[in-house]
């Protein structure tokens, strides 16, 4: 029996958006749209992509033109920060033979979409494999990364027989941007850490339809898949990363404090010990944008204190600034390591988002503990490259990691593994899942 009543004009506003909903499900084939929370206003899924116009373009090199240049560093070296032979070259490109529209075809050529998520706008990237059986994967960049990192893992990973792998290897990717980075939306108030993406990232999942999936990342984005895993939310049945939180607790504190290394290290502890000594005598950018992230407004008003900014991590071109920093006198690679272009490609894409500030707030937004063991007991596949800030020993990652199903040092790469060694990288990501699927 059918019961007809009569709608109030906000009822009817609600099933027009059911419709709507609806509607978006059949236009994305089989996503489920599920709500974060009660109430949610907007559970759709809307494709996405971006063209720069000429305005915007031309602005930019007329900055870089108009650039106040500053006399050059005292010193012959890095020690001083970027030296201004480099900055110079680099911005003089930039204004007169970068083509920013190359890399932004490169990325409407991939499915893109936004989505809202506790009131925010995330935009990602989400590539369908051909294969059955494909493993859904979520894949988060860091700082001062983006999506761009990752355009070069995205073939091997949905395509794996094209690359040496097998059609049993393929993955579903999913590719966001962090709140405050390139196309997500700029949080307006706090809260929006690595907890709280965490959470938002599983809602992506499963608003894509997917009930089962694994999490990747590496900087910041290793941070976010270390607390999916604490949050262990259903579905999710395991997390790689290839900077692991991995660091006993004593190791940590007497690091942070400056102390030699203890008595009774292995070789490799050692090592890990002194590397970790040397990154935190080198953290002076990452402490500014930690306490005082709204003082740069520099970056919102100047192309080249942006790129300098984010070419130098304060190391003096050690790790991991020296992939970046050889990058700028590489012009093409046939074997994937960075150029000057993919460096300008990442640059670009915070310059015409204007997301330097707003980026930087997830420094002062954070509040835990950086290489520390965070307790995460699911599943957990580790990748350590050779130019990563510390190499983590095996015998801390076991510890760290109790549910450790896959452990491998690479060959090489560096810090910005899947940008510097795509292949590597995705066969890293077959081998450490092949286990849960």
């Amino acid at each position: 029996m059918n019961v007809i009543l009569k709608q109030s004009p906000h009822e009817k506003r609600q099933r027009i958006a059911f419709r709507s909903l609806i509607a978006a499900v059949t236009m994305f084939g089989s996503a489920a749209i599920l709500p974060l929370q009660a109430g949610a206003a907007d559970l759709s899924i809307r494709p996405f992509k971006y063209t720069a116009s000429d305005t915007q373009l031309a602005d930019l090199r007329k900055r870089i033109l108009e650039t106040r240049w500053p006399e050059k560093e005292t010193v012959g070296d890095s020690s001083q920060g970027v030296q201004l032979s480099k900055i110079r070259e680099l911005a003089r490109y930039w204004a007169t033979d970068y083509n920013w529209h190359k890399v932004e075809a490169k990325l409407n050529s991939y499915p893109q979409f936004t989505t809202e998520i506790d009131g925010l706008d995330i935009h990602f990237i989400h590539v369908r494999s051909k294969h059955k059986n494909a493993l859904p994967l979520i894949v988060t960049h860091g700082w001062p990364g983006s999506i761009i990192e990752q355009l070069k893992i995205i073939d091997p990973l949905v395509n794996p027989t094209a690359y040496g792998g097998k059609a049993s290897d393929a993955f579903d990717v999913v590719i966001p941007s962090m709140p405050g980075y390139g196309f997500s939306g700029k949080p307006t108030v706090t809260g929006w850490g690595p907890e709280h993406m965490a959470r938002a990232w599983d809602v992506l999942m499963k608003r894509l339809g997917y009930q089962n999936y694994v999490a990747q990342g590496g900087d910041w984005g290793a941070f976010v898949v270390d607390q999916m895993g604490l949050q262990a939310p259903k579905g999710l049945k395991a997390i790689h990363t290839n900077m692991p939180g991995a660091v006993p607790g004593d190791i940590d504190k007497a690091t942070l404090a400056g102390e030699p290394p203890p008595s009774g290290l292995s070789t490799e502890e050692r090592r890990a010990y002194e590397q970790l000594l040397f990154t935190y005598k080198h953290v002076a950018i990452y402490q500014l944008m930690a306490s005082r992230p709204q003082t740069l407004y520099g970056l919102a008003d100047s192309p080249v204190a942006l790129a300098s900014y984010m070419l130098d991590h304060g190391d003096g071109g050690s790790q991991p600034a020296k992939a970046v920093t050889e990058a700028l006198d590489r012009h093409e690679s046939a074997s994937g390591e960075l150029t000057r272009d993919e460096i300008l490609d990442n640059i670009t894409l915070y310059w015409l988002t204007n997301t330097g500030v707003s980026a930087s707030r997830l420094y002062w937004e954070y509040k835990g503990g950086y290489f520390n063991a965070k307790g995460v007991k699911i599943p957990v596949a580790v990748s350590v490259f050779p130019g990563e800030q510390y190499q983590a020993p095996q015998s801390w990652t076991q510890k760290a990691y109790p549910n450790l199903i896959y452990y491998h040092q690479v060959e090489k790469g560096g810090h910005f593994a899947a940008w510097e060694q795509p292949r590597l990288f995705a066969t890293e990501l077959r081998n450490a899942f092949r286990s849960v699927r």
